[in-house]
């Protein structure tokens, strides 16, 4: 699995919104990019709400949202739908993704519930790492970020 320090593994897909995201297309912006089993699963719509209710706050702190799962894109779009997800969320059903950043599951074969932040310059920051706690993940993340404000961010805000 990616480490903090490592470059972040860059990767082209398409969100349910039609645009394409480039990883390193968002250098200069920090990046929260998770990764989650499945849509339309308890954990993960849970999950998924958490991030989807504070994701204004998360673009105040500095930083862009972006989920991946193994779903299909058609899938992740019926998730986003269905839960009102405006940030960008990426069907890796090819697995590409997952196995660059290393959060498969070796005998499932979908992705750990696993958080990386990935600094303006490309690299990771920080890694957050809870399988059950799904909540977890979004409190770590506003704490990290409020802890590490990025450049030209208003950490007064924080």
């Amino acid at each position: 699995m990616i480490s903090v320090g490592d470059l972040a593994p860059d990767f082209v897909a398409t969100d349910c919104h039609g645009q394409g995201v480039r990883l390193s297309g968002l250098r200069g912006r920090r990046v929260v990019l998770f990764f989650f089993p499945r849509a339309f699963t308890v954990g993960c719509t849970i999950e998924n709400r958490a991030f989807r209710d504070n994701h204004e706050r998360i673009r105040e702190l500095g930083a862009e949202l972006v989920g991946v799962s193994v779903d299909t894109l058609t899938t992740q779009c019926d998730f986003a739908q269905q839960e009102g997800i405006h940030f960008a969320l990426l069907g890796d059903d090819e697995r590409r993704i997952s196995r660059a950043w290393g959060v498969l599951w070796p005998v499932l074969n979908i992705d750990r519930r696993v958080t990386f932040i990935i600094g303006v310059d490309g690299t990771v920051e920080h890694v957050i790492q809870h399988e059950v706690r799904v909540y977890r993940h979004l409190d770590d993340v506003l704490k990290y970020l409020q802890a590490h404000p990025a450049p030209g961010t208003n950490s007064a805000s924080a």
